[in-house]
């Protein structure tokens, strides 16, 4: 099976659909894996761990997507990338389907894309085994995040969230 790993478009997504780790994993089990050049630099990633992991870099999101069984992302795609699918294809990734364009919605149907949303995959347990670590990183991040946007130089307040001896901490 042949697996395509795009660069991540959307503004601001600096993860990378699979790590070089994960990569080195399918090539072992006889799998091929096409990585589009710089997908994981900001991940911190090359393009040379990828291959070193077994992987084919190629300089294309086309080539990526047109090669694949399986395209794995981390973002639901934007509409510039739907003209690379291919029907019958599997797509991996966060959809969010109930918030995404309904043409997205529309071209997975014309082409009769597989689509698998990480957001809904539950383990017996019921939880959510792809979903739980990104909200607890955004759950950690968020209060920091929300301190540096709260200080005087960058607009804010200068409000101090946690307080110093004779300053009490932010009502928040």
């Amino acid at each position: 099976m042949n697996f395509g790993i795009p660069k991540e478009v959307r503004p601001l997504e600096f993860r990378v659909g699979l790590a070089p780790a994960a990569v080195d994993s399918l090539v072992r089990a006889g799998h091929k894996v096409l990585v589009e050049h710089d997908a994981g630099i900001h991940a911190g990633f090359g393009d040379e761990d990828y291959r070193q992991a077994g992987a084919q870099v190629v300089y294309a999101a086309k080539e990526a997507y047109g090669r694949a069984d399986v395209v794995v992302k981390v973002g639901r795609p934007a509409e510039e990338e739907y003209k690379f699918f291919q029907p019958y294809q599997t797509i991996l990734s966060f959809l969010h389907l109930a918030v995404a364009s309904p043409d997205l919605v529309m071209v997975l149907e014309k082409e009769k894309i597989t689509s698998i949303g990480y957001e809904t995959i539950l383990k017996d347990d019921g939880t959510l085994p792809l979903l739980s670590p990104t909200s607890e990183i955004a759950g950690r991040m968020s209060p920091i995040i929300a301190g540096d946007l709260m200080g005087s130089f960058k607009g804010g307040r200068g409000i101090l969230l946690n307080g110093i001896p004779g300053v009490p901490p932010a009502a928040v």
